[in-house]
C-alpha cells in the first residue's frame, strides 16, 4: 500500500495517537481497503475525531516535535513530519458532518500496521465521501464498493437520518450502485429505494423555490463559484446576488 518510510511514519503516528488518550477514529482509504480488500493506494492517513479534541492531538504531537498546523478551522487541521502527514478532520469542507459520540459508538475495531484502532463504521465512512465530487477527486466508486460489500453492516436508516436534507445526493448513489451492479439491486433496502421515489415524486408536484438557488458548492467550491458569483444563484447560504 504505501513504501517502507510512509508506513514506519504512519507506524509511529498511530502509536502515538494510542499514546495520547484522545478519542480517534480512522477513515479514508484506509479504512474502505479494510471494509472492502481493495488494497487501494493512499497518500496520507485520515484520523477524525470531535471538535474539541483536535487541540489536545496537536498539543501531543508538538511535544513530540512535529509541526503542526490548523489548515482550516472549521474542519481540518494537519501534522507534519519532513513529507510525510495525517490529517486531523472534526467536520467537512461545507461544516455539514461533525464527529459526534455516536460515531465513536458506531466505530469498528480494526488493526493497521498490527495496531489496534478504532475506525468509522460502514455509515458514517459513506456520509463523509457523499459530498466529495468536483473535477479533480470523486469518490463514487468508493460509496460503491462499501454498498456492494457491507451492505448488511451499514444502518440505512440512520444514514437517511443524516442526509435528511440531502436525501437526493444519497438517491443518485443509490442509482449509481444499481448501474454499476444491475444483479446486485437487493442490497439497497427495498423500503430505502421506494421512499426515495415517494419523495422524488411529492417533490415534483411543488412548486419551484422563489430564490434561485445553486447547491454546487456541496460539491465543489470552485467547480460553482461563477454560478453564485455571476449568474445569479444563491450560495448555500444567502441571497442571489450577495457578494462571497
Amino acid at each position: 500500500m504505501v513504501n517502507a518510510t510512509a508506513e514506519a511514519f504512519y507506524v509511529e503516528a498511530l502509536t502515538e495517537l494510542n499514546r495520547s488518550k484522545v478519542p480517534f477514529l480512522v477513515g479514508g482509504t484506509f479504512a474502505v481497503n479494510i471494509y472492502t480488500n481493495l488494497n487501494r493506494p493512499t497518500k496520507d492517513l485520515d484520523i477524525f475525531c470531535r471538535a474539541s479534541d483536535f487541540p489536545k492531538i496537536l498539543s501531543h504531537f508538538q511535544k513530540l516535535g512535529f509541526n503542526t498546523e490548523v489548515e482550516d478551522e472549521r474542519w481540518l487541521a494537519k501534522v507534519r513530519k519532513g513529507e510525510f502527514s495525517f490529517d486531523v478532520i472534526f467536520n467537512s469542507t461545507i461544516a455539514v458532518t461533525p464527529i459526534t459520540d455516536i460515531w465513536f459508538k458506531e466505530a469498528h475495531e480494526a488493526a493497521l500496521y498490527k495496531i489496534k484502532v478504532m475506525i468509522l463504521s460502514p455509515t458514517e465512512l459513506i456520509w463523509t465521501k457523499v459530498f466529495i465530487q468536483d473535477r479533480y477527486k470523486f469518490d463514487g466508486s468508493d460509496i460503491v464498493h462499501l454498498i456492494l460489500i457491507q451492505s448488511k453492516q451499514i444502518d440505512w436508516r440512520r444514514l437517511l437520518g443524516l442526509m435528511e436534507q440531502y436525501w437526493e445526493v444519497l438517491f443518485s448513489y443509490v442509482i449509481i450502485f444499481r448501474f454499476v451492479y444491475p444483479t446486485e439491486r437487493e442490497k439497497i433496502p427495498r423500503w430505502l429505494l421506494d421512499e426515495l421515489v415517494e419523495r422524488l415524486k411529492l417533490q415534483a408536484d411543488l412548486p419551484v423555490s422563489q430564490e434561485k438557488i445553486c447547491r454546487g458548492r456541496l460539491f465543489s467550491r470552485s467547480d460553482y463559484l461563477k454560478d453564485v458569483t455571476e449568474w445569479g444563484y444563491a450560495d448555500i447560504v444567502g441571497k442571489a446576488g450577495e457578494k462571497l
